[in-house]
């Protein structure tokens, strides 16, 4: 099944279940219910910031949305060229590998992600519950976090509650080689 219908039936599910209308849950969510409405009906992938904001409403980790339960396992081993790319992969931004993708409701998501030289998050900050680790495993990373510049190279690494306003850019003239890890997903 594809991607985007997985995470539009998953969303419909448990917003039906939680006896709630598309009108409340983007109303909760600061979601647009057009938006949603494309979402459930599998005609678009949502952001991660978007999906995180769908995800806080019903206290589920985006995984819930993006994996189906007959696929997740308690322990995940996996080998470079054989991770999930996800619903997170950008092809002008960045491409993405879960190191997490198939482990059942995990607490954390973490990622080996290779942003190309120029790729960025966007000119808007983002920001969702949680905390986020990043370790820069090769190249050069400008992040900005609450109007502050952090200039990351190889081998430093930046952790940081998440609901501050942030955004990334590689600044460097190569690829940039990223771990970068997310944890809990909760309410605000």
């Amino acid at each position: 099944m594809k991607l985007k219908k997985i995470v539009g039936k998953k969303l419909k599910a448990i917003r039906l279940k939680s006896d709630m209308t598309i009108q409340e849950l983007a109303s909760e969510s600061n979601v647009s219910s057009n938006m949603i409405s494309r979402i459930e009906r599998g005609l678009t992938i949502p952001s991660v910031e978007i999906l995180m904001k769908l995800a806080a409403v019903f206290e589920k980790s985006i995984n819930y949305f993006v994996e189906e339960v007959s696929t997740t396992h308690e322990i995940v081993f996996t080998s470079p060229g054989n991770r999930d790319t996800t619903v997170y992969d950008d092809e002008d931004n960045m491409h993405t590998e879960s190191f997490t993708s198939g482990l059942r409701d995990p607490q954390f998501m973490s990622f080996l992600c290779t942003v190309p030289p120029g790729g960025t998050s966007g000119q808007k900050h983002m920001h969702h519950p949680g905390d986020e680790l990043i370790v820069l495993m090769e190249g050069k990373l400008k992040v900005i976090i609450a109007g502050e510049e952090y200039m990351l190279n190889a081998g430093d690494s930046l952790s940081f509650k998440s609901h501050l306003p942030h955004r990334w850019t590689n600044v460097g003239d190569g690829d940039a080689r990223v771990i970068w890890t997310l944890s809990p997903f909760t309410t605000i």
